[in-house]
């Protein structure tokens, strides 16, 4: 079971960078819940997404699949859809790992997945995918790594195959940057972070988070062997694009 995330709920010294190891695994799930804008309907357009372009016989990768919760929510629904596939989670965290194979050992699903240690700055082996999902983990990547990572998803996806991609964004006028970030974090007080959290968790962000606009992910995905990119969510500040391999 998640602890409540609290980790910014007392005011420190210093604010080190956001890290994904085992304080914040042990309350990812609540974080998630209380930070993400509508995060279990998100959950289930992506679900959906995958249900529709997966292909039997094929595999669908979560780079950066944390505690394995989007990995869940594909699987079942594509077993839903009466297809059958492979799923594989990569994650640089450990702690999320083990969390995310707990999941999957405690839940009544048929597919059982592999999980894979991995950092995505470093090259990444994807291969027969028909869905890639990068749920709020491309903003993590060092944007210097960030054309080499969609180049490979680009070579381990099938003509047609399609990647998943959930983003925090930067929107193109800076007044309503401003508004779209005021108007998040009043949901984050409405969910029970207070000025303290808020404030401290956004400073150690700075460094480790760094959001595109929507239209340069797109411009990413295309110049990297994607078509057809289109928004199919968005909420001030957050955006969920999906793009289909170039065939």
């Amino acid at each position: 079971m998640t602890k409540h995330d609290a980790i910014f709920a007392d005011e420190l010294k210093a604010i080190a960078d956001f890290d994904f190891g085992e304080k914040t695994a042990e309350v990812f799930d609540d974080m998630l819940d209380r930070s993400i804008p509508q995060y279990w309907e998100l959950q289930r357009m992506i679900g959906e997404l995958a249900a529709e372009f997966a292909v039997n016989g094929s595999s669908i990768y979560d780079l950066g699949c944390s505690t394995g919760i989007t990995l869940k929510t594909v699987g079942d629904a594509v077993a839903a859809a009466g297809k059958t596939i492979s799923l594989i989670g990569i994650d640089y965290s450990e702690p999320m790992l083990e969390r995310a194979r707990k999941r999957f050992e405690e839940a009544a699903t048929a597919a059982r997945p592999v999980f894979l240690n991995g950092d995505l700055n470093l090259p990444c082996q994807v291969e027969g995918a028909s869905v890639v999902v990068l749920n709020l983990t491309l903003q993590f990547v060092r944007p210097l790594n960030r054309d080499r990572l969609i180049q490979d998803i680009a070579r381990g996806l099938s003509p047609g195959g399609c990647l998943i991609l959930v983003e925090k964004v930067v929107s193109e006028e800076a007044r309503l940057n401003r508004t779209f970030i005021k108007l998040y974090y009043e949901m984050k007080r409405r969910n029970g972070y207070s000025d303290t959290e808020i404030a401290q968790k956004r400073e150690s962000l700075e460094n480790v988070l760094i959001p595109y606009r929507i239209q340069e992910n797109v411009d990413l995905l295309e110049r990297n062997g994607f078509d057809e990119a289109d928004t199919f969510f968005k909420w001030y500040n957050f955006a969920g694009l999906v793009a289909l391999k170039k065939g």
